[in-house]
């Protein structure tokens, strides 16, 4: 027999919950094939068959609390799962036959009662493979996940399957079969029992237990501010209108808008370095590095991607990076060491329509900038006339201990002029 152990879950990472089998006892396995997800308090990951073989037996159930190197159940090295496929499937002819023979005549199923179950036997089965972020999407929406096509590993659906389906209308046949009566208003809401219950309570997941921690630990321990700005987009948004094309057909990814705000961002942080600098007990860490933390909503939660040494990457490699980053994030395959280390960060809001915000601190950092919807607004130009301008408001959070007003002030004016004006990036102006 050989365990299926925990495996080394990061630095300062020591506990993980087992949010998910992929596998059940009696399964064939290949060696490297995921088995089991464990939930961390910063990522999802994956535990891989340690070799082929099959699952002889699962001791710790979905939902405990294990530790790095706990074993979580054994591998039978070289065995075949046909045998327990095959007991299985006897078991089950002869339940099948014994049921059969105590039914009633008249109430013994006919050829649909067997289609039926067979369909629900399917739909059962694709749920249990889906992961935990992608289960919930899917049963947020009624979707019917055996109609996904999975793009992932062995055919396994992630969550942009699901997007994708989502916006081919695949959900439309879903909403369709639901009954006209089960449309209640909020306002309709009664407190009989076919309508469920009022409250729910979930467990909340490691991650987001984390995640609320930091949140109050940067306001508990930090002097936070935020002070606001506004910027022109036009430039970057004519530049973006004539090269858009071009840079993705050399580069092969498309030209965004948060390689500009990184570049802006980390001339910025050069000329004022205590933005890029953190409090230890009582002394102040320059850092002379830029590893900016791109933001990233995930279904797990929030999490922040490092993008390392920004200063020396061109936009292309940085929206390559971010890309990459945040598409591992949404599908829980990002690692420790993507999220660790990085000096300041970079959140946008106006993804989801925001038009103003005040970001909160990932510490131990001492500052965040936040973007926010590009949105036409009438403007006053140099010559006294009137036009509507396509203009973002930033906000940038940052720790009053370390930060001055003079110092960040200046700072977002600086990341203001930059986007305004392109050409002051490609001259590091």
């Amino acid at each position: 027999m050989t365990a299926i152990k925990v495996p080394t879950l990061g630095e300062s990472v020591t506990e993980a919950t087992v949010a998910q089998w992929l596998k059940k006892e009696g399964d064939e396995v290949q060696a490297d094939e995921p088995i089991v997800e464990l939930e961390t308090d910063k990522v999802t990951l994956e535990v891989n068959a340690p070799e082929s073989g099959v699952i002889a037996k699962i001791t710790v159930a979905e939902g405990e609390n294990v530790e790095v190197d706990t074993v979580l159940g054994e591998i039978e090295a070289g065995a075949s799962g046909s045998k327990s496929a095959a007991n299985t499937s006897s078991k089950t002819e002869k339940s099948d036959k014994e049921t059969t023979d105590k039914t009633p005549e008249g109430l013994k199923g006919g050829a649909n009662d067997k289609g039926d179950a067979k369909n629900d036997t399917e739909e059962g089965d694709t749920n249990e493979a889906l992961s935990p972020a992608v289960r919930k999407i899917v049963n947020d929406n009624k979707l019917d996940a055996s109609k996904i096509k999975g793009t992932g590993k062995d055919g396994r659906i992630t969550k942009g399957d699901v997007l994708a389906h989502m916006e081919d209308g695949g959900n439309k046949e879903d909403i369709a079969k639901t009954p006209a009566h089960k449309a209640v208003s909020t306002h309709q809401v009664s407190n009989s029992a076919d309508q469920g219950p009022r409250e729910e309570r979930v467990r909340m997941t490691r991650l987001r237990q984390r995640i609320a921690e930091r949140l109050k630990e940067a306001q508990s321990t930090a002097a936070i501010l935020t002070t606001f700005n506004e910027v022109d987009m036009s430039a970057i948004m004519d530049v973006r209108k004539s090269y858009k094309e071009l840079f993705e057909k050399k580069h092969g990814v498309k030209m965004g808008f948060m390689a500009f705000f990184v570049k802006a961002a980390v001339n910025a942080l050069k000329e004022f370095p205590s933005v890029n600098a953190e409090i230890d007990g009582d002394e102040i860490v320059y850092k002379n590095f830029y590893d900016v933390g791109v933001a990233v909503s995930t279904p797990q939660g929030l999490l922040v991607p490092v993008i390392r040494d920004c200063d020396t990457k061109s936009m292309a490699q940085i929206e390559k990076d971010i890309m990459d980053l945040a598409g591992k994030a949404r599908d829980g395959k990002i690692a420790m060491e993507d999220m660790q280390g990085g000096t300041f960060t970079v959140t946008n809001g106006g993804v989801f329509g925001s038009l103003m915000s005040t970001p909160i601190l990932n510490r131990p950092q001492s500052a965040i900038l936040g973007m926010h919807k590009i949105q036409q607004r009438p403007m006053v130009m140099p010559d006294g006339s009137i036009e509507a301008r396509p203009m973002m408001y930033l906000a940038m959070s940052y720790d009053h201990r370390i930060i001055d007003g003079r110092e960040s002030v200046s700072f977002l004016v600086r990341i203001k002029e930059a986007l305004e004006d392109p050409q002051r990036l490609l001259l590091d102006l």
